[in-house]
Order: structure tokens, then sequence, then C-alpha cells
């Protein structure tokens, strides 16, 4: 079998290259990388070089023991770090799957996320000959046709767009994304290429299951390279969530977009995790914090639409020149999950019995989620805490740093039972766990992790949820009545928790902590 991985890799490897000097020689204006067959080469002989890797480095190596572990470790090292190559260098879709992947600190082992993070850095640029072309061909202008000024160098690159800083003719300063020119031709090719050796990869390792990943991918791309479709989130979005004044969503200049181009009013600020920016314009951390979580939770409890790509460089944080008060800018709303209701109900149920440490409702609730015996793992998973902690309630029981270890840690050991659970739960799911991975690094960053204001804020949200699902579902007025009587007692006692926490560990709650202590010893 390893022999037949490096006549493949071998064979692959000569496609690419025999590839690659023709197109220079017959079309030196061709890049290679845009062929496909070179790309589809390229990816076959990584597949084929990171299974030949697995299968003969732990080969004679006693499994479970210190030694194998270690070896394993060095395996993944290498493997995450030829798979970063790859998307590196084939571009694209394939360094939006590495993104994702890099995203997922407590489902995959820490050699693979970390060495995929720094796709987010490693997006490739267009140059402004293509760029010009793009907004030739969806616009029919010149660029001094549309603006006064146009930054050649881009605010910032992504995998299939880049954000250029532009000034209009009326004044007003825009933002103006324009999709890589190659991407839209290439995401379709790119996706059965990862299904074709996914499949392969199964084969030869029944354990690895990661199928899903190219469901997303297949389901994804499309509705994320539509940028009219982006400009319509961002709309929906900010009237969902008007109520919170901080929350700032840029308006779009629908003249100025289509479905590659998309135009918006240029927001200033630091990325959510940067201390050092808050710390020099007076930003409160823990307020920071609070509000992403009241958002999320808003999101996902009671409306079901959620923005799924919350990584530092679309979370802004910043000082209103004119109130002086923090805000929040949400940025790229290419990608959002629907919730359907019944899925939603049964997330808001399970999140309640994991904050109380209700067991019964964690194992009623998983398993209707679709995770049937893996419910335990299940839990784990959803909130990175340990199975100790799962029992005794999230919300009683602060994150220790060997917690932490622990979880990451496990990511390796389980991860053939973390793929089995990824292929069982609904696809709703999949995002949702990326989501959580990505705001519990921002928490981890701001040193914010579990502080009660979160469970607070989701246990709000989930008594709402339920309640306006119980009145939706009510005969008559007086059944309807007793349900928001019953909804506001507990968010009322919700509240005087709150208190009690704020009063507790402010300066008020230290001195009458003393004062009791004193007169129990008195006594």
């Amino acid at each position: 079998m390893a022999g037949r991985l490096l006549k493949v890799s071998s064979v692959a490897t000569a496609v690419v290259a025999s590839s690659g000097f023709y197109l220079y020689y017959n079309n030196k204006k061709l890049d290679p990388n845009d062929i496909s067959l070179v790309r589809f080469g390229r990816a076959a002989a990584t597949t084929a070089v990171i299974s030949y890797d697995y299968m003969t480095s732990l080969k004679h190596v006693e499994y479970g023991s210190e030694e194998y572990w270690a070896l394993k470790s060095q395996v993944h090292r290498r493997s995450a770090e030829r798979l970063r190559n790859l998307c590196c260098a084939n571009r694209g879709t394939f360094i939006k799957v590495g993104q994702h992947l890099g995203a997922l600190d407590y489902l995959l082992p820490e050699e693979y996320t970390s060495t995929l993070k720094v796709l987010h850095s490693r997006a490739p640029q267009s140059s402004m000959e293509e760029i010009q072309q793009v907004i030739r061909e969806e616009l029919g202008k010149e660029l001094s046709d549309l603006f006064i000024s146009f930054d050649v160098k881009p605010q910032g690159a992504a995998s299939l767009a880049q954000v250029h800083k532009a000034v209009l003719h009326d004044g007003r300063t825009v933002a103006v994304k324009v999709q890589h020119p190659k991407v839209q031709t290439q995401s379709s090719k790119d996706i059965v290429v990862m299904e074709v050796l996914l499949n392969m990869v199964h084969w030869l390792f029944p354990d690895f299951a990661f199928m899903w990943l190219v469901e997303e991918a297949k389901k994804n791309m499309p509705v994320e390279l539509d940028f009219l479709n982006e400009g319509r989130n961002a709309e929906k979005v900010a009237v969902m969530l008007a109520h919170f004044p901080w929350l700032k969503v840029p308006k779009i200049h629908w003249d100025l977009s289509t479905r590659r181009i998309l135009t918006m009013d240029f927001a200033e600020g630091g990325q959510v995790n940067d201390r050092d920016y808050m710390r020099r314009h007076s930003i409160n951390v823990n307020e920071i914090s609070q509000n992403l979580g009241k958002m999320y939770s808003e999101m996902i409890f009671v409306h079901g639409f959620v923005h799924c790509d919350p990584h530092p460089g679309n979370v802004l944080v910043r000082r209103c020149p004119n109130t002086k008060k923090t805000e929040i800018v949400l940025l790229d709303h290419g990608l959002y999950q629907i919730l359907l209701p019944d899925f939603r109900l049964s997330y808001c149920r399970l999140w309640q019995s994991l904050i109380k440490g209700d067991l019964n409702g964690i194992e009623r609730y998983s398993r209707r989620l679709g995770a049937g015996d893996l419910y335990p793992l299940f839990a784990c998973v959803l909130t990175a805490r340990s199975w100790t902690s799962v029992n005794a309630g999230i919300g009683n029981t602060p994150v220790t740093h060997s917690e932490d270890v622990e979880i990451r840690s496990n990511a390796a050991l389980y991860l053939p039972q973390i793929s089995d659970l990824l292929n069982r739960v609904p696809r709703q799911m999949l995002l949702l766990l990326k989501t959580n991975d990505l705001l519990r690094g921002i928490e981890t960053t701001l040193q914010t992790r579990a502080a009660s204001s979160s469970f607070i804020n989701m246990s709000r949200c989930c008594t709402r949820a339920l309640a306006r699902h119980k009145r939706s579902k009510a005969q008559s007025r007086a059944r309807r009545l007793q349900i928001t009587m019953s909804e506001s007692l507990t968010l009322w006692q919700i509240s005087l928790y709150e208190l009690f926490l704020w009063v507790k560990g402010s300066t008020l709650g230290g001195w009458v902590g003393s004062l009791l202590s004193c007169l129990h010893y008195t006594h």
C-alpha cells in the first residue's frame, strides 16, 4: 500500500512539473497555478505524501506508548505544514477550507490548528490590473469615473477577495471588496478535487471520515461568492440587532455593488483580539467580551440567524468619535447559518441543561441533536469543558489552564470519535461549532473566558426564545399571560443573580464579606 502511494505521489509530481514546463514554454502569460491539472496534481501529491507518512512512521511503534504519541505529534506537525503549503500554493477554496480547519481549536489536534491559523494572514493578493479589470467587467466604468481616490494597497486580503479603501466623488470614504478574478471558476473544480482525495484517504484510513468538510464547502462556497447575498445579510442583521446601540454594521452602497463587488461605508477600528489597541484607546475588555456574548446569544438562541465567521479580522472595536462610547463593528457577512426552529429550541434547552448541570437534559437534548451514544463527547466538544465540569454545571465551575490543556490534548486522542460525531450531527451544527471555537479564541486572548456574564446572557436569551415559542403555541389568552409572567419571573431571577455577582465582585461586596467574617469570629 505504501509503495502504491509513493507511485501516486511520483506520478502527481511528474504531472505538475510537466504541465508547468509546457505552460512556461508555450504561454508565458498563463499562470500554471490556474490550470486544474496542475492544482489537482499538487493536491494529489500532497495527499499521497501525508498518507505515506502516517502509514509508515507509526508502523513499528507500540500503540499508546509515550514514543507513539511523541512520534504521532511530529507526523501531525509535518502533515499540517504540507497541508498549509498546499493551501498557499492552490489558493482560493483551499485557503478557505484551511482557515476553517484552523479555527477548530477544540476539535482537531493542536499541531493542525496552530499551523493552519497563519492562513488568515497568508491569503493571496490580486494585482491592481486584475482589480481594475474586475471593476470594469462588473460596473462598466474605470476607477477614475467611480472614485476620487482608490488605494492601491489593499486594507486586507482574504481567500476569496480583497478590500481597498476609496473615496467617492461626494467625499464619502468607502471600503470596496473585490473578488479575486479566478476564484469563481476554480472553486467548483477545487471542491471536486477535495472530494476525490478525501474519499481516497477515507478508504486508506476508515477512521478518517471528514466528508462533512466537503459537504460544507459545496453548500457554502456559492453563497460566499455572491456578494449581493452578503449585502442582504448585512442589512438583515443590522435591523435584527438594532436595539444594540453599540453594534455597527457598515452601510451597503448598492449602486456600486454586484455579485463580485461589494461597496460599503469604511469603518475604522482595531481587531477584537488586540489588547494593546484597547489599552491605548481606553476600551474596557470586559465590556467588549460581554457585548460580543450578548450579540451572539441573540443571534443563535432568539433569531436563529448566525454570523459564522467571527475571526478577529471581522470584528473591530473602537471608540465612537462623537459619543466616545465603545462600539463593535461587525464585518464580512458572507457566511450565515439559518437555524431551523426545532433545532434552535433543542439547542436552547441543551445549553440551559449544560449551564445547570442537568445530566438528564444534557443526554435528552444531545440525542435529539443527533449525538446518540456520543452525547458525553458532544457536551465536551460543544462547551470545550471536561466531563467533570459538565457534570457540575459549566455555569458553576471556572475554566482552569489545566482543563483547557486537557481538552486540547483530547482532540488528538479522540479524533476518530470526533470525526464520527461530526458526521452524525445536523449540518447546522458544524458552523456553530466553528463559531463557538472562534469566539472562545477571542475570549481566551482577552482573558475573559467563561465569565459569568456570558452564561447570564445565554440564560436570558434561552428563556426569551423558549417563552416566545410557547406563546406561539398557546391556545388561550390566559395561557399566553401565564407564559409571559413565568418568563418575567425567570428573567427577574437572572437579573437578581447578576446583581448578586456584581455586589460580590465589587468593593462593597469585599467590605460586607470582611464584616461577616469579623462577626463570625466574634461569636
